[in-house]
């Protein structure tokens, strides 16, 4: 089709993505394995949204124009939302997650609220393309999601088995001190009952 490039086309497809994976983690639970997994992948495809938006340069041919000021302002949320995450620090990551969301909002905005826009007119000229296009990255965003949504569920069942064994250990541990207790205690009684006998022998 006119006017897309592999670039193009696999730029489009990682903003959509990341449209709607983020759209889930703000809808559903946070903190938990899921979210975190979620939010790993989210961050990889944002950051080849935000690199590969330095490659297309279609609204001022040869020239970068007020979406890569965006893309570079998206960079910088996203890195310090990685590095509060790191820190723990709830608040700051929301924030800047935030921020690097309504980024993605703004620049898909732009790119199809103009109707002479590349997006716009592939929607208008080759709908059946546009649209499956579109369910073949919803699929994937949903596979994303119940592959998270499944390991996140699966890793808590390893948990009891590995604390098992710890307390197998710990039992055996207690087991094995019994007999040396049994026998400190053997070892005390008869000295008491020596050192008696030894009492008892002068009165006699």
């Amino acid at each position: 089709m006119d006017g897309w490039t592999l670039l193009i086309a696999a730029h489009a497809t990682g903003a959509l993505l990341a449209l709607v994976l983020g759209a889930v983690m703000a809808l559903r639970r946070k903190g938990d394995r899921a979210h975190r997994r979620l939010g790993r992948v989210w961050m990889v495809v944002m950051y080849w949204v935000v690199l590969s938006s330095f490659g297309i340069t279609r609204l001022h041919p040869g020239h970068f124009s007020w979406i890569h000021g965006l893309s570079a302002w998206t960079f910088v949320s996203l890195t310090m939302a990685w590095r509060y995450a790191r820190r723990g620090d709830v608040r700051q990551h929301r924030g800047w997650v935030l921020g690097s969301y309504f980024g993605l909002v703004g620049a898909f905005l732009g790119a199809v609220a103009v109707p002479q826009r590349l997006i716009p007119r592939t929607v208008v000229s080759h709908p059946l393309w546009a649209a499956t296009a579109t369910f073949a990255v919803l699929l994937v965003a949903a596979l994303v999601v119940s592959r998270s949504g499944a390991a996140s569920t699966a890793s808590p069942a390893r948990r009891p088995s590995r604390r098992s064994g710890r307390s197998a250990t710990s039992t055996g541990r207690t087991a094995w001190s019994g007999p040396r207790s049994a026998a400190t205690v053997g070892s005390s009684t008869a000295s008491r009952s020596g050192s008696s006998a030894c009492q008892g022998s002068p009165s006699r």
